[in-house]
């Protein structure tokens, strides 16, 4: 019997991978027909009114996350504080500070960062927030978001420039770049890896 246990495990786990990505591409579609904005890789900025004022706030927002970065051994690495994230957060290569995490304030956070916490909290339905730090010469692997539900927003604070081909976000088959005071916004729905090989770090 423990033999026939045995061989029925990597059965069932092929089964329940099997029946997750089935509801993941339903769930998605459903979500797809039903958007009230596009459902593209990279979505214009133009859909989102509040992303204006978010740009405005770059220079006070940049200035926090730079005195944050002082002591940059009190910012933990994401999967310290995401033990899911194991996969694509390695050692310390992948830091980050969150403001809000699944529609609750990080009280603490947001007083160390005020100007910051000021921005987010005028962005209608934002839901989660935080300062994503990339050390040099690392990738972050292929991955998704389980839903159409939410969009990613990138708002570059510290991004070297002098090698453009060396830092990028691939969205599906997108490439795309970031720039200082700029949001990009995705559907992290889609596939989407990063690589920074350039010798600073890119927040």
């Amino acid at each position: 019997m423990a033999d026939n246990l045995a061989e029925q495990r990597p059965f069932t786990q092929r089964l329940f991978i099997s029946l997750g990505k089935k509801i993941l591409r339903w769930s998605g579609e459903f979500e797809a027909r039903h958007s009230l904005i596009p459902t593209t890789p990279k979505i214009e900025n133009c859909h989102f009114p509040w992303v204006e004022k978010l740009e405005a706030a770059y220079p006070e927002i940049r200035e926090e996350l730079i005195e944050l970065l002082k002591s940059p051994e009190k910012i933990p690495a994401f999967h310290q504080i995401s033990p899911d994230q194991q996969r694509i957060s390695k050692g310390n290569n992948w830091k980050t500070f969150g403001m809000y995490v699944f529609g609750e304030r990080i009280d603490n956070n947001c007083r160390l960062c005020p100007h910051t916490a000021k921005a987010l909290a005028a962005i209608p339905n934002m839901r989660t927030a935080m300062f994503s730090i990339l050390q040099p010469h690392y990738h972050i692997v292929p991955h998704r978001g389980p839903s159409r539900a939410m969009i990613r927003v990138h708002l570059g604070l510290i991004v070297p420039t002098h090698q453009p081909d060396k830092l990028w976000i691939r969205v599906d088959d997108q490439i795309l770049h970031w720039r200082e005071g700029k949001v990009i916004i995705f559907d992290d729905f889609y596939e989407h890896e990063v690589r920074n090989d350039t010798d600073e770090l890119r927040a």
